[in-house]
């Protein structure tokens, strides 16, 4: 039990969590500079392999090239159609370093991908530090980032067996390296009010009614691992729904419901409590949303 659904305590792994977020935003940005967007920009969204996490296939000329972060050899991988390869060890380096090695691996393989390399979805000032400039963030414990990455292992088939309960749009079961988590999200198909001084990105996100489920590793504020369900826009009466597990609560600030990730971990059953939270929060919001469930879930 305790190897597929390990303990991911958040000041044990806090200073490699904080330089595996930037170093997956460099890679995500080259992701950004060489995919077509797509829906609400899963084009730049990575997946969970048996290995770590990868990004979608891109393309820089005739070449066809993906980027794994391989958190079992600890190394960065950038494969290309030609047959080539480049490895980099994950290890202790500034971010500054990482950035300028992969911008260097990039350019041996002649890609080019231009970044804006300003991190982004960082709520402390002090930590949006531009890549090139970082000498701050600069840890890496390999036991943290495999623990980090079997916690997900062990998540991504209980979303994606929620997943498949839906039939109407949906997106894929993803990681997010702005905000680093795995999400699963579903989408009534009706538009959804547009937010008031949002950003582009945050307008193509809720374009649409959503509700959304995800793991999150925490941050300052919420220091632990949680599991989260929202609603956008939030139906009236959702803060109040009676939601399963037990151990599961409304959060005012984030106006989120939210499932510490050792209260799954070490229940008998780590799925089927998992899958409980999924399933009850869902179905309160979308009952309080009025959505048309008949026509969007498999029956």
């Amino acid at each position: 039990m305790t190897r597929a659904w390990p303990p991911l305590p958040f000041e044990g792994w806090r200073d490699t969590y904080a330089t595996l977020h930037m170093w997956t935003q460099i890679v995500g940005k080259v992701c950004l500079a060489l995919t077509p967007l797509s829906n609400h920009f899963w084009n730049i969204a990575f997946r969970v392999t048996s290995r770590g996490l990868a990004t979608p296939q891109m393309r820089s000329g005739a070449l066809t090239l993906a980027i794994t972060f391989d958190f079992i050899d600890h190394e960065l991988v950038i494969q290309t159609s030609d047959g080539r390869v480049e490895r980099l060890p994950l290890a202790p380096r500034t971010v500054a370093q990482f950035y300028t090695d992969v911008m260097e691996a990039l350019q041996r393989l002649g890609l080019r991908a231009r970044i804006w390399t300003m991190p982004v979805e960082i709520p402390d000032p002090a930590d949006r530090i531009p890549f090139e400039r970082d000498e701050v963030h600069r840890s890496y414990d390999p036991d943290a980032a495999n623990a980090f990455w079997r916690v997900l292992l062990a998540i991504e088939p209980v979303f994606e067996r929620f997943r498949g309960g839906f039939i109407g749009k949906g997106s894929p079961v993803h990681f997010f390296w702005g905000s680093f988590d795995l999400a699963v999200t579903r989408f009534s198909g009706e538009r959804a009010p547009e937010r008031e001084g949002a950003d582009s990105i945050t307008k193509e996100a809720y374009s649409h009614a959503v509700i959304s489920h995800g793991f999150w590793p925490g941050n300052g504020v919420v220091p632990m691992p949680v599991f989260y369900a929202y609603a956008a826009p939030e139906p009236d009466g959702f803060s109040g729904a009676k939601v399963r597990p037990a151990a599961a609560y409304y959060d005012t600030a984030f106006k989120e419901y939210m499932l510490p990730y050792d209260a799954v971990r070490t229940a008998a059953s780590p799925a089927d409590e998992l899958a409980a939270f999924l399933q009850s929060t869902y179905d309160a919001a979308a009952d309080l949303a009025g959505w048309n469930r008949p026509e969007l879930e498999r029956r």
